[in-house]
């Protein structure tokens, strides 16, 4: 379940002549019992709310006084998220013969043609208030507060990410509510500039309009997440931008230094825009210092999986799992302990909108099958990232609904999936990817393999300790100072091993690999690193240099960004 909220106007909307019938009622009682939760998103003053609806405790948040105030039915607790209106404002108003005024614990109500003279009273007392109009009736609250504040109050306090909330209106202050909620509905009479800014117009009006988008609501769920606040840039082609969306499971695969890293950067970055909330598990450490990112676990202290459903119950925390500190037997384990008490926070909040596994291989074994590893059914917004899709679970890549493949063998990639899932490999597959490239296979569709080009991350990651430092790269990915005969086969598997060799060969190997440009090649192609690799190419073209200052200038340039000076 994606959509777990709905928040509805009351006049207009729910409410016809401020009456709801019954039918509506009933619709409103069937989507709580779906497990979903009700907000009531009004212009009205509470006291008036409690006089014309009987029925306020079928809501779990009620904002009124048009985002002003913050009621919860079960406590009776009422909330000001606004300041008191100004005496001297109001005293103003009756001065210009405005008779017809309602004053809230916020808001300051009247009505048409009335806005001039509240106007004029604001200007000539200097004060930040704004008026919002709705339907004929005229509003005046503190500047900022609208329906979309209110409902982001009642979102903080039931947890729930707006992502997951879709919100139904009729009038010029829905404007806000609809552009914020995930999903944006107005009702057959709404306004037509109303229905401009909705994401979906629906055929019913008032109560009879909200009944039918209940029903979509309970039907259709993730579908009715079309517009862009759900889908994230992957990268274009001449025919456009490609997209994810949180139905999708994507398989980023490639080889070692092949970019995977550098596009889940990119990738978090646009959820970060998109507010939508991301939970990676790190296997290797690749993203330690992500942006926008706080951390469970170390490279010394396992994660707890209630370490992490507590980090992730606050929908602006974005939460990366490091996993360095088990053992790498010990990971699949690890997450098949994590995967109930993810599974279950969320069927109960519908977030993190998508869930990284980093090395799926590792965590998500073929030897292992779904039930062990305790996948929940649903197993939409996930991305997933191999260096060896053939060794992911059979029954995780039948999941798959695209594949994102990188480097010189992202054509193995791509057929590497479909010979484990013994079907044959799409169209137009034979052209490898050019070395921007990224070849993206829409799985769940007919349509051919796409070349794409990946928008890269605004970010400089900061790889003091990560694998490429002191980890274990494997063979393919590993440099080999090999010399001009090839009399030497020494393997550096990290970058610390490749400094300490390149300190004790002699002067003819390293020049022999100097001049031909082999360490920025591995820089770039092996450790994914453009800024490096462009560094070294400088170098190496510098005839100038003697091997002890060529090899002191890799050097500094590999410390300097992998190897932070001690903070003192």
């Amino acid at each position: 379940m994606y959509l777990m909220a709905l928040a509805t106007d009351y006049d207009g909307t729910l409410a016809e002549d401020g009456v709801v019938r019954q039918e509506t009622l009933e619709a409103l009682k069937r989507l709580k019992e779906t497990g979903r939760r009700l907000l009531l998103v009004t212009g009205r003053e509470l006291p008036d709310l409690k006089r014309v609806f009987p029925h306020t405790d079928l809501f779990d948040k009620i904002v009124v006084e048009n985002g002003a105030l913050l009621y919860s039915p079960d406590s009776e607790e009422e909330k000001p998220v606004a300041p008191a209106p100004p005496p001297e404002f109001v005293e103003r108003l009756r001065q210009k013969g405005v008779d017809d005024i309602s004053v809230g614990r916020s808001v300051v109500a009247t009505w048409e043609p009335h806005q001039a003279a509240a106007l004029e009273a604001i200007n000539e007392l200097g004060l930040e208030l704004e008026i919002i109009f709705n339907k004929g009736a005229v509003m005046v609250l503190p500047t900022g507060v609208n329906k979309a504040t209110g409902l982001k109050s009642a979102l903080e306090e039931m947890q729930l990410s707006f992502l997951n909330v879709v919100a139904v209106g009729d009038a010029e202050n829905d404007h806000a509510l609809l552009r914020t909620a995930g999903c944006g509905a107005a009702v057959a009479n709404a306004l037509p500039a109303l229905k401009d800014t909705a994401d979906l117009v629906l055929v019913g009006a008032r109560g009879e309009g909200v009944e039918e988008l209940i029903a979509a609501i309970i039907e259709r769920d993730h579908a009715l997440c079309i517009n862009e606040r759900h889908r994230v840039p992957i990268g274009e082609d001449g025919d456009g931008a490609v997209e994810i969306g949180p139905r999708d499971v994507l398989l980023i695969a490639g080889s070692s230094g092949s970019g995977k890293s550098r596009l889940v950067t990119a990738l978090s970055e646009r959820l970060q825009e998109r507010r939508s909330q991301f939970c990676v598990f790190d296997a290797e450490g690749d993203y330690e210092g992500l942006e926008g990112t706080v951390t469970a676990g170390s490279n010394l202290v396992p994660p707890t999986d209630g370490e992490v459903v507590e980090l992730l119950a606050n929908p602006d925390n974005n939460v990366v799992i490091n996993a360095l500190g088990l053992e790498v037997e010990e990971r699949p384990a690890f997450f098949a302990e994590l995967m109930p008490a993810l599974s279950a926070f969320r069927a109960k909040t519908g977030r993190p909108h998508w869930l990284v596994i980093d090395e799926a291989h590792l965590a998500l074994p073929a030897s292992r099958d779904s039930a062990s590893l305790a996948l929940a059914d649903d197993r939409s917004g996930m991305i997933m990232i191999t260096v060896h899709p053939e060794s992911v679970s059979p029954d995780v890549l039948a999941a798959v609904t695209a594949v994102a493949a990188l480097g010189p063998k992202a054509r193995e990639a791509i057929q590497a999936v479909c010979a484990v899932q013994e079907e044959a490999p799409p169209d137009c597959l034979d052209e490898a990817p050019a070395h921007d490239e990224v070849l993206f296979w829409p799985r769940s569709s007919a349509a051919p393999v796409r070349h794409i080009r990946i928008e890269k991350p605004r970010q400089v990651r900061k790889r003091h300790t990560l694998k490429y430092a002191e980890g274990h790269l494997d063979e393919e990915a590993s440099f080999y100072f090999r010399g001009p005969d090839e009399e030497m086969n020494l393997r550096a598997h990290n970058l610390m091993i490749f400094l300490q060799i390149a300190e004790g060969i002699n002067d003819e190997t390293w020049e022999h690999h100097l001049r031909g440009g082999d360490y920025s090649k591995w820089f770039g192609e092996s450790i994914g690193d453009a800024e490096l690799a462009e560094d070294a190419a400088g170098i190496e073209e510098d005839r100038s240099l003697s091997p002890a200052e060529s090899r002191d200038r890799i050097a500094e340039a590999v410390r300097r960004r992998y190897i932070a000076p001690a903070s003192g």
